[in-house]
């Protein structure tokens, strides 16, 4: 029977959810409030959709009607609407139902009814099918198995819904009706055709925000000066090509134009007489509401708020940030901010510059997102400073700074960047991540196709920076830098090593292993960058050294030779200033441009393999390597050349205002480099190579024989930094051929994944009935065991000794030799301190070891002894799985002891892992070697350990339930392995997961 809390208002049934187009609608259920809200909706839907729903003419609702579609018990009939505005725009009902589809009396029956209706002008927005998937989880969390839908064939669109939502269906045609019945538990199809869904209106909807073809900037001051001012200063100068209004209600009457920029001026956003689509903010903070008020009744599709005031002004402020969110998705409106920095989108169509940065950074093909404006300043300066100008090596195809990022977040921007084909690596500063199992997940599926590289803050002090809302992560940094290598995340540390890792990645092709050639005119550089290569675990070869007055055409002749042999992956090439006499080039007559000349010559000649530079004292080469393109010949222009570019050759435009650096329209884009497709694991022949920019996971292009364009090649004052690029470029690689081929999640026969089930539901019943809600419970041993065994993990059985005689009893029924250990928590595991007695022979020296540990260390209560049976000897390792609430599941594999509690030597992976991934967990851990036989030692079975590893994660990933899980120890013989101790902790898991229906997060 439901329980009577059942029957009270679902809260966590609502939800944010971003639809098809982009924009926003809220979900929730439907109470007796909502009656004029829904006539209201009713009178607006057309005549045709009112007889699909009813199947008849049904102009109007009775009262009668009214009160049914209002009044829910929330278990048995249970009503859904998507609001905009407040306004009721779809509304979803379900009945439960019996076997003969009459209105169900058992608790038991589980089938239900569905039935929808969509607003005419919000149909074609995936409202209903944002609807199906809460629905349905709904259903599911009620007892409801499956869904049954009478549909008119005529009713296309609604089949459609059905048909396409991925669950296992079943269709029949009577009585003129398309009758539809479909099992609601989530299949491999369903939840990706809900990723698909979520992805697509994510992207969409951080589309629009980059791509507004009208901005108003509310609050632009009169006087120059401020922020208002300074951002529509911004918009102006970048050349942004569509509309900019400027609106603050201090403007005289009769004010039209603000000068001396000459954009229209208004004192109210309803006085502009079209569209708005972004909205920048510059408002003190309790001026927001209002203003935010005024756009959604204008149909603004986004707001951009620079305000600040909000939660980094503590908890009064997060309140008002917290109101902001709410009232902004009410409108259906995203919002970036607040405190934030601002956006930028410089793609030749667009140019925006909705930002307080001084400049518009050059186009090119690094998507840059930043929760911290100085940093954003920093990243902006950094990159402008290594390849200025459209074009350039630094270039960025757009700029997101979030400040508090109440709405917008990174994870949007993954959405949105995973499928831009102006986007060739990602770069994410973060202070804070809201949602870690959506964001590995989203940074992971991005990681296939193109690189993503993150720099962390507020990585150790364990609490959120202000302003920023999120759960606590309970992991160590190290856990979390693991599992987002785990993801194929490339983590650095500073934001040099941010542009370092970028600038390489976006510009060169990814190595196909970590052979590094290394040439140059200095030994002593030259060896510089050999010993960084052997501290980054690189294989670097012999350096190639060349006379210090060699000239550009002897280093194009070394480079040459060195990416045409076999033996290398990679070439860093190190230069200093030419000395000596009979140099080919002085240095007051650019040699730096000769040698970069020289360099790109023979770079082309070998598009696969990737080459860098480390220059001393020569910031020219470096300018003119990240140039967009060598200086043409003097005889012939690059407009003259008939193979030019027709942009090139264009004339700038009547009126257009000088730009101190070309513009897009002037300089042709970066070059894309070709793809290649990923290395199988076992090649038959030579390897093919990766390429960063613009692969796609599991596509096969063939690489093309020479670039599209004249070659960027990242130059670095600094070996080390140079290197350290590059190796993680190799890295990144090597992950990129790994998840070509990540494994499996093996399926057992043995586990009884729905008896485990009805064992935790009846656990948790007896275990948190006095316990707060989320709060996690210790299972008893004897359960513990129980449920492990449902899953094939059997532990060696444990009996009490609270007396000696008792202990030799044990011993007796188990069988000598035995193991006398206490459990207290002070002594447990640990032998060091004597609390571990073992190869307890016969009765007589088990009494006396008992005596002597209760002699020592305290009373048999206290110290909680146990015997067990003995095992085979072998290696004593730990294995755990927790759900952290912020990080989420977590597989840890160490040895037990000193290397994993002192030296923190444990490895972790994500639940669910795979069998690909379990293996290299166990060799990653730095004492492996004792695992396959160091120093003569018999190596262990490997095998049961990884079977054991994936075991566990799949009892986690099946029953989230399962907050904590902990063997230790896990003794590994040559044959087999033994597993000694174990516990368990349950918990209910929260009402909303990754797992569940699509929403946007609330913070």
């Amino acid at each position: 029977m439901q329980k009577p809390q059942d029957h009270a208002y679902p809260t966590h049934w609502e939800a944010d959810v971003v639809l098809r187009d982009g924009g926003t609608a809220r979900i929730r259920p439907i109470t007796p409030d909502d009656a004029e809200r829904l006539v209201s909706f009713y009178e607006q839907v057309s005549d045709e959709s009112k007889y699909y729903r009813f199947f008849a003419p049904y102009p109007r609702l009775s009262d009668r009607d009214v009160h049914r579609f209002t009044h829910h018990d929330y278990v048995d009939r249970v009503g859904l609407a998507a609001t905009v505005g407040g306004e009721f725009i779809a509304t979803v009902r379900y009945d439960r139902i019996n076997d003969q589809g009459l209105p169900a009396k058992d608790p038991e029956d589980d089938q239900a009814e569905v039935a929808f209706l969509v607003q005419d002008a919000h149909q074609g927005r995936g409202v209903a099918s944002a609807l199906l998937e809460h629905v349905a989880a709904v259903a599911r969390e009620r007892g409801i198995r499956r869904f049954a839908a009478e549909v008119l064939p005529a009713n296309s669109k609604m089949i459609k819904v059905f048909t396409d939502a991925g669950y296992t269906q079943k269709r029949t045609f009577e009585d003129g009706v398309v009758r539809l019945e479909f099992d609601l538990e989530p299949t491999e199809q369903s939840m990706a055709v809900m990723r698909g869904r979520e992805q697509r209106a994510e992207a969409r909807s951080v589309q629009r925000l980059l791509t507004p073809r009208s901005v108003a900037v509310i609050g632009t001051g009169r006087a120059t000066g401020g922020v208002g001012r300074t951002a529509l200063r911004s918009l102006l100068d970048s050349g942004f090509t569509g509309r900019v209004h400027a609106v603050n209600h201090a403007f005289p009457d009769g004010m039209q134009r603000l000068d001396p920029e000459g954009v229209p001026a208004v004192r109210a956003l309803r006085e502009i007489p079209e569209p708005v689509d972004l909205a920048v903010v510059a408002v003190p903070a309790d001026r927001v509401p209002d203003v935010v008020r005024d756009c959604g009744e204008h149909g603004v599709q986004g707001v951009l708020i620079l305000s600040s005031g909000y939660a980094e002004a503590g908890p009064d402020g997060r309140e008002r940030q917290r109101a902001l969110l709410g009232q902004a998705r009410s409108y259906g409106m995203r919002l970036i901010g607040p405190n934030a920095f601002g956006l930028i989108n410089t793609a030749p169509g667009v140019r925006l510059n909705a930002s307080l940065a001084p400049r518009m950074p050059g186009a090119g093909h690094i998507g840059l997102f930043t929760q911290s404006g100085a940093i954003g300043i920093a990243l902006l300066s950094g990159l402008h400073a290594r390849g200025p100008g459209d074009g350039g090596i630094a270039g960025i195809s757009a700029f997101v700074s979030a400040g508090n990022r109440a709405d917008v977040s990174g994870n949007d921007l993954l959405q949105y960047w995973y499928e831009d084909p102006d986007t060739d690596v990602v770069i994410l500063y973060l202070e804070s991540i809201g949602n870690p199992r959506k964001f590995a997940r989203l940074a992971r599926r991005t990681a296939a196709v193109k690189p993503v590289v993150v720099a962390k803050g507020a990585r150790h002090n364990g609490t959120a920076p202000p302003g920023h809302a999120v759960p606590t992560v309970r992991v160590p940094d190290s856990t979390v830098a693991a599992l987002m290598r785990q993801a194929g995340v490339i983590r650095v540390d500073t934001v040099t090593e941010l542009i370092d890792a970028g600038l390489l990645l976006g510009s060169q092709p990814l190595p196909a292993g970590s052979r590094i050639a290394i040439l140059g005119n200095s030994e002593s550089l030259a060896l510089l960058a050999y010993d960084a290569c052997l501290t980054e675990r690189l294989r670097p070869q012999r350096p190639h050294v060349l006379s210090s007055a060699a000239t550009p055409d002897d280093f194009r002749a070394a480079l040459d030779e060195a990416l045409a042999g076999d033996g290398c992956d990679a070439v860093v090439v190190t230069a200093i200033p030419w000395v000596g006499e009979g140099s080919a080039v002085s240095p007051e007559g650019g040699e730096g441009a000769a040698l970069a000349a020289a360099l790109r010559t023979a770079a082309e000649a070998h598009p696969e393999k990737p080459v860098t530079v480390v220059h001393l004292a020569m910031d020219e080469l470096a300018e003119t390597l990240a140039a967009p393109a060598p200086a043409p010949a003097p005889e012939q222009t690059q407009e003259s050349r008939p193979d030019a570019p027709a942009a090139a050759r264009a004339a700038r435009p009547e009126g257009a205002a000088p730009a101190p650096a070309p513009s897009a329209s002037e300089t042709p884009p970066p070059p894309r480099h070709p793809s290649y497709p990923a290395r199988p694991l076992t090649p038959p022949g030579p390897p093919p190579t990766l390429t960063a920019p613009q692969a796609r996971a599991n596509e096969v292009t063939a690489p093309s024989p020479r670039r599209a364009a004249p070659l960027r090649i990242p130059a670095y004052p600094a070996a080390e930094r140079a290197v350290r690029a590059l190796a993680e470029a190799v890295r990144y690689a090597a992950w990129r051929r790994e998840a070509a081929d990540p494994g499996r999640v093996p399926e057992y026969d043995d586990i009884q994944e729905a008896a485990a089930g009805a064992d935790i539901e009846r656990l948790l019943d007896r275990l948190t009935r006095d316990v707060p809600t989320g709060r996690s419970v210790p299972v008893p041993p004897e359960d513990a065991e129980a449920l492990l065994a449902r899953y094939g993990i059997h532990t060696r059985p444990v009996l009490p000794a609270p007396d000696p005689d008792t202990a030799v009893r044990a011993a007796a029924r188990l069988g000598y030799p035995v193991a006398l250990k206490t459990t207290a928590p002070h002594l447990r595991h640990r032998a060091d301190l004597g609390g571990v007695r073992l190869d307890l022979a016969g009765e007589r020296e088990l009494r006396r070891t008992y005596a002597e540990l209760t002699d020592f260390l305290g009373s048999p209560e206290e110290l909680r002894p146990v015997v067990q049976s003995m095992v085979p000897r072998g290696v004593d390792t730990v294995i755990r799985a927790a759900i952290d609430p912020a990080a989420g599941a977590v597989l840890s594999f160490g040895l037990a002891g000193a290397p994993s509690q002192l030296l923190g030597d444990i490895a972790h992976r994500l639940i669910p892992a795979t069998d690909r991934e379990v293996a290299e967990q166990i060799r990653s851990i730095r004492a492996a070697p004792l695992l396959f036989g160091w120093r003569g030692s018999q190596p262990v079975d490997t095998a049961a350990l990884a079977e054991l590893l994936l075991r566990v994660s799949r009892l986690v990933d099946d029953h989230p339930e399962a907050v904590g899980v902990d063997l230790e120890p896990v003794v590994v013989a040559a044959h087999g392995l033994s597993v000694l101790g174990a516990s368990v902790r349950l918990a209910r898991p929260p009402a909303t997961t990754d797992l569940g229906p699509r929403r946007l997060p609330v913070y």
